[in-house]
C-alpha cells in the first residue's frame, strides 16, 4: 500500500511510452466505436433509432425553422420535438435548443446542407479548431509572450502532445454526441494563448463564448482584477454586435422566447433532471443525485462557486506563472457553474496542456502527474461511474486539479498571505 501511494504521489508511473500507448489504445477503440455507429446505421439513424451525432439534431432542427423565417419555434420545445420526428422519425427523442439567439446564425448554415454533411463540417471545422489551439498551447513554452520557462518543443514533443490532444476521450464524447465542446475548448485555450499577445482577438473569442452563457462568469472577473480592459473591451463589444446582429435579423420577439426557453432549460433539464444526473458534472446534480432539494444543491453550488472564484482571483493577482493561471481558469469556468455534462469536460484539455507543459519546464509537484492522468482518462468513464456508483468522477477530477495548481501556485508565490488574498478579491 506504501507503494502504491508513493507512486502515486511520485507519479513516476506516468512515463512517455506509456501515455503514447494509452493514447493510441483510447484512439483505436474511439475509431473503432464510431465506425460501428455509422456502419450499423440507416442512413440518419443509429442502431438504437437515435439521430447519428444525437445532440446535433437540435441544432439542425433549429436551423430549419431559422430557413423558413421562424426563429422563434426552437425554443418552444413542442415544436422544436415535433420538428426533430418530422426530420429523424416518430420514435425520435427531445433534444431540447438551449442556445442564445445570436447561436441561430449558426444553425441556419449548416441546416443549409444535408444533414450528414452538416454534422461532418460541424464536427471537422470545431475539431480543427480544437487542434489548433491545443497546438498553440503547447508551442507558447517556446514563446517570448508567455512565461513557460524551458527549452522548446521538438517535432516529436509535438507529435505527441497532439496524439493526446486527438485520443482525449472527452473527444470521443464530442463526436458521439455531434456537441460543441471542440469549439469551447478552441476559444477558451486561443484567448489564453492570445491574452498578453493579442489582447483585442483574446477578448473577441472570450466574446464569442457567449454562446454558452453558463461558463461566462469567470472570465470576466479575472479579466476586470488583472485590469486587462483591451480584452474586456473586446469581448464586450463582440457580445453586443452579436447581440444585434441576432435583433435585426431575428427580430425583438427571439429574446422574450429565448428567456422563456431559459425557463424550461432550469426547471426541467436542471433542476429535475430529464436530461439524467449522470450525464451532468456539477456539484449541484452531485446533490441532486444524492438526493438534496434543489436549494440545498443551490447552496452548495453557491458556496463551491465562491471558494473557486475567491481562489481564482489571489491566482490571477498573484506572482505566480502564466501558465498556472491559464489551467485554472478553464476549470474554475466549469466547476462554476451548476450546468455542465459530460461532453463539456472537452474545457479540461486547455487546462490540462497549460498545467503539462509547466510541469515539464518547472517539474511536477507531488501528485500533479497523477491527477492530470485522472482527468485526461475521467471522460471515458464519468457518465458510466456516476450512473452505477452516484458518484461523479469529472467533479472530483476537477476539484483535485483545481486544488493542486492552487497549491502550486501558493509555493511558487513564497505562500499564502490573507492580507493579499484580501487585497486580491478587492
Amino acid at each position: 500500500m506504501r507503494w502504491i501511494v508513493e507512486g502515486l504521489a511520485s507519479g513516476a508511473w506516468v512515463t512517455r511510452e506509456r501515455m503514447r500507448l494509452v493514447a493510441l489504445a483510447v484512439l483505436a477503440a474511439s475509431v473503432v466505436g464510431l465506425g460501428f455507429l455509422v456502419a450499423t446505421s440507416d442512413g440518419l439513424n443509429d442502431l438504437k433509432g437515435r439521430p447519428l451525432g444525437t445532440d446535433f439534431a437540435n441544432v439542425y432542427a433549429a436551423g430549419t425553422f431559422v430557413l423558413e423565417g421562424e426563429p422563434e419555434r426552437p425554443f418552444d420545445g413542442r415544436s422544436q420535438h415535433a420538428r426533430e420526428r418530422e426530420i429523424f422519425g416518430a420514435g425520435t427523442p427531445f433534444y431540447g435548443w438551449h442556445y442564445p439567439p445570436f447561436f441561430l446564425f449558426v444553425a441556419g448554415a449548416l441546416a443549409s446542407m444535408p444533414y450528414l454533411l452538416a454534422l461532418a463540417v460541424w464536427q471537422g471545422v470545431t475539431l480543427a479548431l480544437y487542434l489548433w489551439a491545443m497546438w498553440g498551447i503547447v508551442a507558447a513554452c517556446r514563446s517570448p509572450y508567455l512565461p513557460l520557462a524551458g527549452g522548446g518543443m521538438g517535432v516529436r514533443g509535438m507529435g505527441l502532445w497532439l496524439l493526446l490532444a486527438l485520443a482525449y476521450p472527452a473527444v470521443f464524447v464530442n463526436l458521439g454526441h455531434g456537441h460543441n465542446g471542440f469549439l469551447t475548448a478552441a476559444l477558451m485555450g486561443g484567448g489564453l494563448v492570445l491574452i498578453d499577445r493579442r489582447p483585442w482577438i483574446a477578448g473577441g473569442l472570450f466574446g464569442l463564448l457567449a454562446y454558452k452563457p453558463q461558463f461566462g462568469l469567470m472570465i470576466p472577473l479575472v479579466l476586470v482584477l488583472t485590469g486587462r480592459w483591451r480584452t474586456v473591451a473586446a469581448a464586450a463589444a463582440t457580445v453586443l454586435v452579436l447581440a444585434g446582429a441576432a435583433t435585426l435579423a431575428f427580430g425583438v420577439d427571439v429574446w422574450s422566447a429565448f428567456l422563456e426557453g431559459t425557463r424550461f432549460t432550469r426547471m426541467v433539464v436542471l433542476e429535475a433532471g430529464e436530461t439524467g444526473w449522470h450525464k451532468i458534472q456539477s456539484v449541484f446534480a452531485l446533490v441532486r443525485m444524492w438526493g438534496g432539494p434543489v436549494p440545498l444543491a443551490y447552496a452548495v453550488q453557491a458556496a463551491v462557486t465562491v471558494v473557486v472564484a475567491g481562489a481564482l482571483a489571489w491566482l490571477w493577482r498573484s506572482p505566480a506563472d502564466a501558465a498556472l493561471k491559464a489551467a485554472a481558469l478553464p476549470l474554475a469556468a466549469v466547476l462554476g457553474t451548476p450546468y455542465s455534462l459530460d461532453y463539456d469536460l472537452m474545457v479540461l484539455a486547455p487546462a490540462i496542456a497549460f498545467l503539462g507543459v509547466h510541469g515539464l519546464t518547472r517539474g511536477f509537484g507531488p501528485c500533479e502527474r497523477t491527477a492530470l492522468a485522472f482527468a485526461w482518462f475521467v471522460p471515458l468513464i464519468a457518465r458510466s461511474a456516476a450512473q452505477a456508483t452516484l458518484v461523479p468522477l469529472g467533479v472530483l477530477a476537477m476539484l483535485a486539479l483545481f486544488g493542486l495548481i492552487v497549491r502550486r501556485a501558493v509555493v511558487e508565490a513564497g505562500g499564502w498571505h490573507w492580507r493579499t488574498a484580501a487585497r486580491a478579491l478587492r
